[in-house]
């Protein structure tokens, strides 16, 4: 019998579940995939966030500042792709220069290395770039979180726990001398039960017994690449002001791993749990989010903010044009489509969205509800935490 069973081979159920094994627990990790890192994990721009971004005092603000040490530290040790190139976030108009200096002071106290850029300082780093001001931020990097991953099982292996792919979980017990956890392979039995599943989470969660207040919308976010023949116009990270009433960081540029230049993502309501395409439809999954009332009340707030991202889903120079405001030399054949993501968002239900990091604990459960980003960047130290609350579980 396994002692703990984590649901989820992405990025933070691996790091969990590596988290338990250096505890010395038995742990077998299941994930309905053909192979770990498919879905949120494996479908981000590969970013290292600062911490800049989140409420003081948060889950976010706590683990991602720390996370950012912790993934740079973690990736150097293993010889995993890492470049630690900072970012900036600029202010392309004067009304938005408030908003900025708020975001400055939330840096300031959640510790992130940030520094107020004039628009010459700001060329400085990136030549190309069009602002009225702008932060420095200079812990920001780019990483190979596939490769975080691939490492992550070695080590889960070595240290005696398993990850077993095409299995895909349809029940769970949980009992007060155990859980056994029913599989399209069979049933495993363990100690505890711990879910990572991102996109399906709240689904695995209501087939363990819970009532999660939470239903997972996926929002789809829509990427480019800069052809090769533009990617000096982008040496870092350049990112807009962000609204503050979304979770969202808003369309940005930024450089990966392998040279290239990511731009994007917009946000869209995604037609499927893990609809990377317009044409990917699953009516299941739009009827289980149509009948979330919370989904109506965020659609009335936010409706023009949603009419806006559909028309730059449906129009690459409406996407490239958000782009210029950032990088105005962006000519008009910069731009090739790329490999969208889909976002799991928890929401409420009063229609708000879960800002946080968030999970809920049962009798041998631990269930993560809702974990975007910067959750890669914060993988080591949210293993560190459910591995503390499967253990008191």
């Amino acid at each position: 019998m396994s002692q703990v069973i984590v649901a989820g081979a992405g990025i933070v159920g691996l790091a969990t579940a590596y988290e338990l094994t250096k505890r010395g627990r038995s742990v077998t990790v299941v994930e309905k995939e053909s192979a770990v890192a498919r879905h949120q994990t494996g479908h981000n721009s590969g970013v290292i966030h600062s911490g800049l971004y989140y409420a003081p005092g948060s889950l976010k603000a706590r683990l991602g500042t720390a996370g950012a040490a912790s993934m740079r530290d973690f990736a150097r040790e293993y010889g995993i792709s890492v470049d630690i190139c900072g970012k900036l976030v600029v202010a392309t108009r004067a009304e938005q220069i408030p908003a900025l200096e708020r975001l400055y002071q939330r840096g300031q106290a959640n510790g992130v290395p940030v520094r107020r850029l004039t628009p010459a300082e700001a060329a400085e780093s990136e030549p190309y770039v069009s602002c009225v001001a702008a932060l420095g931020v200079s812990s920001t990097g780019i990483v190979d979180y596939a490769g975080v991953c691939r490492v992550l099982v070695e080590l889960i292996e070595s240290g005696g726990g398993r990850v077993e792919t095409d299995v895909e979980i349809v029940g769970v017990d949980s009992r007060s001398d155990g859980v056994t956890v029913a599989t399209t392979e069979g049933e495993r039995r363990a100690e505890t039960f711990v879910n990572c599943a991102g996109l399906q989470s709240d689904r695995l969660a209501r087939l363990a017994g819970l009532r999660p207040e939470v239903r997972i919308v996926p929002f789809r976010g829509e990427y480019y690449e800069l052809k090769p023949a533009y990617t000096h116009l982008v040496r870092t990270l350049i990112y807009p002001v962000p609204d503050p009433t979304l979770p969202f960081l808003g369309v940005h540029l930024t450089t990966m791993i392998n040279g290239g230049v990511h731009a994007g993502p917009n946000a869209v309501l995604a037609l499927a749990r893990e609809g990377y395409s317009w044409g990917a439809v699953r009516p299941a999954d739009v009827l289980d989010y149509l009948r979330w009332p919370g989904l109506w009340r965020l659609g009335r707030r936010f409706w023009r903010t949603g009419l806006t991202e559909v028309r730059r889903s449906l129009s690459s120079q409406r996407f490239l044009a958000s782009l210029r405001e950032l990088v105005p030399a962006l000519p008009d054949d910069a731009l090739v489509p790329a490999p969208a993501g889909v976002r799991a968002q928890a929401l409420r239900r009063d229609g708000t969205m879960v800002d946080d990091f968030s999970y809920v604990r049962a009798s041998r459960q631990v269930h993560v509800l809702n974990a975007p980003s910067p959750a890669a960047t914060a993988a080591l130290e949210i293993g560190r935490v459910i591995a503390d609350e499967a253990e008191q579980s």
